[in-house]
C-alpha cells in the first residue's frame, strides 16, 4: 500500500515537471515571437540597435527553449541587419549559422531563404563565384520541391550575378528561363524583362531593348518597387547612346536624376552623362559629371564610415547587452540548477525507500517462494524414491522368479539328461542280467553236453561281461549332464577309487539298490554294504544322507 502512495506521489511530480515545461515552452515560444516580429519591424525602420537588441535577446530565448524556426529567423534578420551596415563578414556568419540550422531541424524552403541571402552577400562583395555556387544550391533545392516562384527568382538573381560578372549571354539565358517562371508575380517579370534589356543592350541589340522598356514604362502600374521606373529610363538612355541618338540618351539620363535614384544609381548615371556628353563633344559638361562621380563616391564613403561608426556602436551595445543576458542567464540556470538539485534529491529519496520496501517484498516473496518449491522438491525426491523401491522389488521379484525358473528348467533339464542315463545304465543292467541268466543255463547244458567250442562262446560272453567300455562312455556323457560334479568329488575325496565313483555317481543319479546292484552284477546287501563302506572312506557322519551330501556338492 505504502509503495502505491510513493508511485502515485513520484507520478504527480513528474506530471507537474512536465505541465510546468510545457507551460513555460509555450511561453516563451509567444514571447520569443514577439520579440522577432519587433525586431523586424525595427529593422525595417533602419533603427539598427534596438531590432539587434531584441534579436539577439530572441536567439538566446529560442536556443534556451529548442525553438528552431524562431532561431532561424533571429539570426537570419541579424545577418540582413548586418548587411545593411555593410559588415559583410558578420552578416556572413550569422547567416551561415541559419543555414546550419535550416538543414539540421527545418524545411528545404528555409534553407532556401538562407542560401539566397548568402549569394546576395558574396555578389556585393563581388566574390561572383561564391555567390553563383550559393543561388545554384537554392536553385537546385526549389527544382526539387517543384517550386516554380522561386525557381524563377533564383534564375533571375543568376542572371543579375552573370551581368554584373559582365556575361551577359548567359546572364540572357537566366532571365529566358526565368519569366514564364515569375507569371504569378508580374512585379517580378518586370525585373526580369529590365535585366534582360541590359542583357540586350550589351549584346548589341539597344532598339529590342529600348522598345520593351518603353512598353514597360507604359503598362507597369507600380513604377516605385524596386526602383523599376529609375531603371526602364537607365536602359532607354544607354540604347539611345549605343544608337548615337544623343540627345534622346541625354534627355532620359536627365529624366533618371529627377527620380532621385540612390547613390549607386547616381553613380552609374553620371558615369553615363559623362559618356553622352564626350560623345557629343561637350568635354566641360563631361567633366563635370566625372567631378560628380567623385563628389558622390566621396559621399558614399562617408555614408559607410557613419555606418560602421553606428554599427561599431551597435557592436558595443550588442556586447553590452550579451554580458548582461549572460549574466542573467547564468542567474537563471544556477536557480534551475539548484530546483532540479532538490527535485533530483527528493526523487533519489522515493526511489531509495521504494527500492528498500521492493527488496523487503521481493525477499519475502522469496523466501516463502523458496519454502515451498523446497517442500515440493522433497515430495518430488520422496515419490521418486518411493518409485524406485518400487521398480527395484519389482526388478528383484522379476530377477528371482527368472532364477527360479532358471534354475528350475536347469534342474529339470539335468533330471532329464539323468534320467536318459538311468534308463541307458538300466538298459546295460538288463541286458548283463539277461546274458548271466543265458549263461547260467548255457554253463548247465554245457556240464551235460561237453560241448567244446560252445564252451569256448561262453568265455567269450564272459569276458564281454567284464569289459569297461561301457562304463567309460557312460562317465563321458555323465560329465556333460553334470558338469564339475566328478572334479568337486575327486578334490574333496581324493582317495576313492574309479569303483567308488561310478557307485557315488549311480547314488547322485538317484537310482535304488536294487537298480544299483543290477547295474553293478552285485547283491542288494553287498551293495549296501559298499554304500556303508564308502561313507565311512568319505568320513561321513552316520547320520549323513548320503545322496543329500553328493546333491549339496554341486
Amino acid at each position: 500500500m505504502l509503495q502505491k502512495r510513493l508511485f502515485r506521489f513520484l507520478a504527480s511530480v513528474f506530471l507537474l515537471c512536465l505541465l510546468f515545461d510545457a507551460r513555460a515552452q509555450n511561453n516563451a515560444s509567444v514571447k520569443c515571437d514577439s520579440l522577432v516580429k519587433s525586431g523586424v519591424e525595427a529593422l525595417n525602420k533602419n533603427e539598427h540597435m534596438r531590432s539587434l537588441e531584441l534579436l539577439t535577446k530572441a536567439l538566446a530565448m529560442s536556443r534556451s527553449n529548442d525553438l528552431p524556426n524562431l532561431e532561424f529567423l533571429a539570426l537570419n534578420n541579424i545577418g540582413a541587419n548586418y548587411y545593411l551596415l555593410l559588415e559583410y563578414g558578420e552578416a556572413l556568419n550569422y547567416y551561415l549559422e541559419a543555414y546550419t540550422v535550416a538543414i539540421k531541424k527545418l524545411e528545404p524552403k528555409d534553407e532556401m531563404i538562407v542560401l539566397n541571402n548568402i549569394a546576395i552577400l558574396y555578389s556585393e562583395e563581388k566574390k561572383y563565384d561564391k555567390a553563383n555556387e550559393y543561388f545554384n544550391k537554392a536553385y537546385g533545392i526549389a527544382k526539387e520541391n517543384k517550386d516554380n516562384f522561386r525557381m524563377g527568382l533564383y534564375a533571375m538573381n543568376m542572371g543579375n550575378l552573370a551581368n554584373e560578372s559582365n556575361n551577359y549571354k548567359l546572364g540572357r539565358t537566366y532571365f529566358v528561363e526565368s519569366l514564364p517562371l515569375l507569371v504569378s508575380q508580374p512585379q517580378f517579370v518586370v525585373l526580369a524583362k529590365i535585366g534582360l534589356g541590359d542583357c540586350d543592350v550589351a549584346l548589341g541589340n539597344p532598339k529590342r531593348a529600348r522598345e520593351s522598356a518603353e512598353e514597360l514604362l507604359k503598362t507597369t502600374k507600380d513604377l516605385e518597387f524596386n526602383y523599376t521606373g529609375i531603371a526602364l529610363y537607365m536602359i532607354i538612355s544607354k540604347a539611345y547612346l549605343k544608337e548615337n541618338k544623343l540627345e534622346e540618351a541625354l534627355d532620359f539620363a536627365k529624366k533618371t536624376l529627377q527620380k532621385e535614384p540612390n547613390l549607386d544609381t547616381k553613380l552609374k548615371v553620371f558615369e553615363l552623362l559623362s559618356d553622352i556628353n564626350f560623345k557629343k563633344k561637350n568635354y566641360a559638361a563631361a567633366l563635370q559629371y566625372k567631378d560628380s562621380i567623385i563628389s558622390t563616391n566621396q559621399e558614399l564613403d562617408k555614408i559607410k564610415n557613419n555606418k560602421l561608426y553606428e554599427n561599431s556602436k551597435v557592436k558595443l551595445e550588442i556586447q553590452n547587452y550579451k554580458n548582461q543576458s549572460e549574466r542573467n542567464e547564468s542567474k537563471l540556470v544556477n536557480e534551475r540548477k539548484i530546483f532540479y538539485t532538490i527535485l533530483l534529491s527528493v526523487i533519489i529519496i522515493v526511489f531509495f525507500i521504494v527500492g528498500i520496501l521492493r527488496n523487503l517484498s521481493l525477499k519475502h516473496k522469496q523466501k516463502k517462494l523458496i519454502a515451498e518449491r523446497n517442500e515440493q522438491i522433497l515430495a518430488l525426491e520422496l515419490e521418486k524414491e518411493k518409485r524406485e523401491l518400487l521398480l527395484l522389488e519389482k526388478q528383484f521379484d522379476e530377477n528371482n522368479a527368472l532364477s527360479l525358473l532358471e534354475q528350475e528348467r536347469l534342474k529339470n533339464e539335468v533330471e532329464q539328461k539323468n534320467r536318459k542315463l538311468s534308463a541307458k545304465a538300466l538298459y546295460l543292467s538288463g541286458r548283463n542280467l539277461m546274458i548271466e541268466e543265458v549263461l547260467s543255463e548255457l554253463t548247465v547244458l554245457l556240464q551235460e553236453s561237453k560241448n567244446n567250442s560252445l564252451v569256448e562262446y561262453i568265455e567269450i560272453l564272459k569276458n564281454h561281461l567284464k569289459t569297461d567300455n561301457e562304463w567309460d562312455n557312460f562317465i563321458t556323457h555323465f560329465e556333460e549332464v553334470n558338469q564339475g560334479f566328478l572334479i568337486s568329488l575327486k578334490s574333496k575325496h581324493p582317495n576313492l577309487t574309479a569303483n567308488d565313483i561310478r557307485f557315488l555317481s549311480y547314488i547322485y543319479m538317484n537310482l535304488s539298490t536294487k537298480e544299483i546292484a543290477s547295474m553293478l552284477n552285485i547283491t542288494q546287501d553287498s551293495c549296501r554294504k559298499r554304500k556303508e563302506r564308502i561313507s565311512a572312506k568319505m568320513e561321513l557322519e552316520k547320520e549323513v544322507n548320503l545322496y543329500d551330501y553328493l546333491a549339496s556338492m554341486q
